[in-house]
């Protein structure tokens, strides 16, 4: 699906504050990437992320 630049934003922040309180990553990542939107943003790359996005 095609997201805007702000449905984008919206949704790796969202993620990125759930992997910095401890929600399980649901993608492989390197030891050395530390901080939660670089994870969150593989994530989104991947298409893995657990949100789900409603337009009207």
């Amino acid at each position: 699906m095609n997201y805007t630049r702000f449905e984008k934003a919206r949704i790796i922040g969202a993620r990125s504050l759930q992997i910095s309180y401890g929600a399980p990553v649901l993608v492989d990542y390197p030891e050395t990437m530390l901080d939660p939107i670089d994870i969150a943003m593989l994530e989104f790359k991947q298409d893995m992320i657990p949100i789900t996005v409603v337009k009207n």
